[in-house]
């Protein structure tokens, strides 16, 4: 079989099973199982398989007809120009927080800001845009799973920034020095516990712990609003995705809490409400 024709009996497949996009995703798998770019796919499309490449397709093919999101089968990830590596340890970077690392970005810019806290790194994508993106920075990066920590700094040396950013393995600040940052920045797990098996199979199959806001998804916000000005220098910035539909309450929980100035908030690349920032008083 040749690739273009094994391309196409796999964008069928996708598209019987429901897949969006699935000319793009059988493309991409292709380059994943070749190893090889999209020009050298087109290129070369007549150019036979071999066994063995015929057989990874398809089993690839069925792993995203099964719900396996193409990033867990490809292990790549890009967010903000950068490429990470993930799996199944580790929530998929979404395009939603490249706003929130931008946002941090022009902060930072601002106040020349240098120490900075991530909670809740993951695959380390918001940590490492920023230790990238911010040379003079210095990045702490936390998260409760040992398995997302080893992932982050595999990511944070394949982008030669590891020099700059500490990676610990706490239960948010549980384990952390007694140290004060410029910029606190979370995207915390807030989708509500009820509402995780409503959603695309495809989010069903990330982890769990890193999708489970609580009752409501805002057990996470809640703990860090309350905790993060202890670690906050005079005027330092708290910096939180939240859901689109969670800005009233978590504005509500910064208010109550009176250790903050004004609220912030601004909207997604679809006009939905994703990342708060305040100050500390």
């Amino acid at each position: 079989m040749t690739i273009k024709q094994a391309m196409e009996k796999g964008a069928i497949e996708l598209k019987v099973g429901n897949i969006e996009t699935p000319k793009l995703k059988s493309r991409l798998l292709m380059q994943y199982i070749l190893k090889e770019t999209r020009q050298y796919i087109i290129v070369h499309d007549t150019k036979l398989l071999t066994e063995r490449q015929e057989k990874n397709y398809f089993l690839a093919i069925k792993k995203l007809k099964n719900g396996i999101p193409i990033e867990y089968i490809t292990h790549q990830k890009e967010f903000m120009k950068l490429n990470f590596f993930v799996n199944e340890n580790v929530l998929i970077p979404r395009q939603d927080t490249e706003i929130l690392v931008e946002e941090v970005i022009k902060i930072a810019k601002k106040t020349k800001a240098r120490k900075i806290l991530d909670l809740c790194t993951g695959s380390g994508a918001i940590a490492i845009s920023l230790a990238k993106y911010l040379p003079e920075s210095e990045v702490t990066a936390i998260d409760i799973s040992h398995k997302a920590i080893q992932m982050a700094k595999r990511n944070a040396i394949f982008h030669k920034v590891e020099n700059r950013i500490t990676f610990l393995e706490s239960n948010l600040f549980e384990n952390l020095p007694d140290q004060k940052y410029d910029i606190i920045v979370s995207n915390p797990p807030y989708v509500k516990r009820d509402i995780i098996k409503k959603l695309d199979k495809q989010v069903q199959n990330e982890p769990y712990i890193a999708l489970d806001g609580g009752y409501d998804g805002l057990d996470f916000h809640r703990k860090i609003i309350k905790q993060a000005y202890e670690y906050l220098k005079y005027n330092g910035y708290l910096c939180l995705e939240i859901g689109f539909d969670q800005k009233e309450e978590v504005t509500e929980l910064i208010k109550n809490e009176g250790q903050y100035s004004k609220v912030i908030c601004k909207k997604d690349l679809y006009d939905n409400d994703r990342v708060i920032i305040t100050k500390v008083i």
